[in-house]
């Protein structure tokens, strides 16, 4: 998904293996994920997707810039009945962050997208099933 704030910019979502950078897009408020390959698009994220990021995450406080002191994260939604960004990470130390709250030019790897968008996938791109041919006996 991508926060409301970003629903003006080109957006795609995201596949396994994209590599990503945290960015700030014109004409908004937010940060979000980008393509490293296309740094205009926002790359949308579903709840459940898993990230890497090439080095421990850094964050933009109100006076000083923070460390998350970890690597790893799971996207998902938080404060979704209120008018605020929704987007979030949820790293593997428990730490919650918003994604908008990232400092921009962080990379990072999509590493697996959540169970329902994958089985979806593989629906889609299987290949058909083969034709039952009848038997005849002699």
């Amino acid at each position: 998904m991508c926060d409301y704030s970003l629903h003006a910019v080109a957006n795609r979502p995201a596949e396994v293996a994209d590599r990503l950078v945290s960015a700030r897009f014109p004409s908004t408020t937010t940060k979000g994920f980008a393509s490293c390959d296309d740094p205009h698009v926002a790359v949308c994220l579903r709840p459940g997707t898993e990230i890497a990021f090439e080095e421990n995450v850094r964050i933009d406080g109100w006076v000083f810039r923070r460390h998350v002191n970890d690597r790893l994260a799971r996207f998902r939604q938080i404060n979704t009945g209120r008018d605020q960004h929704h987007d979030a990470l949820e790293f593997s130390n428990g730490r919650i962050v918003l994604v908008t709250d990232l400092r921009p030019g962080q990379k990072a790897v999509v590493l697996q997208l959540p169970v329902s968008q994958a089985i979806e996938k593989t629906r889609t791109t299987a290949p058909a099933a083969m034709p039952r041919v009848a038997r005849t006996t002699p």
